[in-house]
């Protein structure tokens, strides 16, 4: 799972749009949603979630690992597992199963469920997204907020030409502090940006930035780069790195991941 730009790790998988070429879709009265026959566009391993939902009736699995380091501390994290499965045209249903984290604290993280609602069409040729997530406190102890902590993201992207996509996100996070602070909430804004340019026909690389703004404590501000390659049209492989460029972020990680879809209700 991806570091929130910091040591706190966000459980609904802070994924992005690898796979941007699909995502310009015409004007209409409604938003098109991805058709079933497209080749799989995955929320990860980008920061910026995917704009676009997967298709009515696909039942798609995205998974990773990853390693990191923070003030001479490496830290791992897998199975990085999301699940999304498409219910209606323009509408997902989400769920993030708890990872598993070795380092100072080992042992599972919180669960996350939630929502995702493609909206449109908008104007200038753009796909935005509404996601709404809930995370659980199921984790252990150490790992678990003890909150039932809401997030709301604006993910949003726009083909710049054959080979060049840009897109970003706008997000807020409620999490719960320890307990030691009160039970108080952090507020947390985040905004994103990345450029993605598509190498081959399977193949995609990306440069992000992303920025944290908490209510409590300094910003956190990440360059992020990675590529995906689809070895079959349902099916990706993605590596990912990146370092912090603020004193509060994270010093530095790098990951893998395997994503798949498969249609399991036929439209």
């Amino acid at each position: 799972m991806l570091p929130r730009i910091s040591n706190v790790w966000l459980i609904s998988i802070l994924g992005g749009t690898i796979l941007l070429r699909g995502q310009n879709q015409p004007a209409g009265p409604l938003p098109s949603p991805l058709p079933s026959d497209e080749p799989i566009s995955t929320d990860r391993p980008a920061i910026a979630a995917s704009s676009i939902v997967v298709p009515k009736g696909s039942f798609q699995v995205e998974n990773g690992l990853l390693i990191s380091n923070d003030q001479g501390q490496r830290s791992f994290d897998g199975p990085e597992t999301s699940v999304r499965f498409g219910v209606a045209g323009n509408t997902e249903l989400r769920f993030s199963a708890p990872d598993y984290f070795r380092d100072g604290a080992s042992g599972f993280g919180d669960v996350t469920i939630g929502v995702k609602r493609q909206l449109g069409p908008a104007p200038g040729g753009f796909d935005v997204s509404v996601i709404v997530f809930l995370n659980l406190p199921t984790g252990a102890d150490a790992l678990s907020s003890h909150g039932y902590d809401p997030e709301l993201q604006l993910p949003w992207s726009r083909k710049l030409s054959a080979n060049w996509s840009a897109a970003g996100q706008f997000a807020l996070y409620w999490p719960t502090l320890p307990s030691q602070e009160g039970d108080a909430r952090n507020l947390t804004g985040e905004s994103t940006f990345l450029l993605d340019r598509q190498l081959t026909k399977s193949s995609d690389a990306f440069i992000e930035y992303a920025g944290d703004f908490p209510q409590r404590g300094g910003p956190r501000h990440l360059l992020h780069f990675g590529a995906a390659y689809r070895i079959a049209p349902r099916q990706q492989f993605d590596i990912h790195f990146g370092t912090g460029l603020s004193s509060a972020a994270i010093d530095h990680f790098i990951g893998i991941g395997y994503s798949f879809r498969l249609q399991v209700v036929r439209r």
